[in-house]
């Protein structure tokens, strides 16, 4: 096997443990929460289950690959405008920031901003905090995005 250049990073978000009780006592598996991107406006997010924890992130990759999203980075690798992505109890505000700011943002939505390839952003998420949660709500305020050109036609 030859080692090909990724087309892909990937990341694991989450790992958690369930079980199942059954006649014999508690059957044990695994579900795991995996992000990739490209760098370059292209990114997806899936759960993977398994009765161990590599199968499980196996699973989610291969489903992560065949599950992507793409949308247009704006001037200095942010975002175009202030957007609130919503899944369930949970919202997402996402903020542009200036370049060499950073992203501001903690755990699963710096996973999905840093593959996704967004440099400076501000983040602030509200309501639950169940990281799949935040993974959906930030993926909604991605795909509602307008690139910078609508936006600065829509200010006029």
């Amino acid at each position: 096997m030859r080692d090909e250049p990724k087309e892909y990073e990937e990341r694991v978000v989450s790992v958690n443990r369930v079980s199942k009780t059954v006649k014999g006592g508690r059957k044990m598996r695994f579900s795991v929460l995996v992000v990739i991107g490209n760098g370059k406006g292209k990114y997806g997010f899936a759960i993977g289950k398994a009765a161990e924890v590599p199968d499980a992130i196996k699973k989610a990759l291969v489903k992560a690959r065949s599950n992507t999203f793409t949308f247009k980075t704006s001037k200095g690798d942010t975002i175009a405008h202030e957007i609130i992505g919503k899944f369930g109890a949970c919202s997402v505000f996402l903020k542009p920031a200036t370049e060499g700011t950073g992203i501001i943002a903690g755990g699963p939505v710096r996973a999905i901003l840093e593959l996704a390839g967004i440099r400076n952003v501000y983040s602030k998420v509200y309501g639950s905090r169940a990281p799949i949660n935040i993974i959906r709500a930030t993926h909604h305020g991605l795909s509602n995005l307008k690139s910078y050109a609508k936006v600065k036609e829509l200010r006029k």
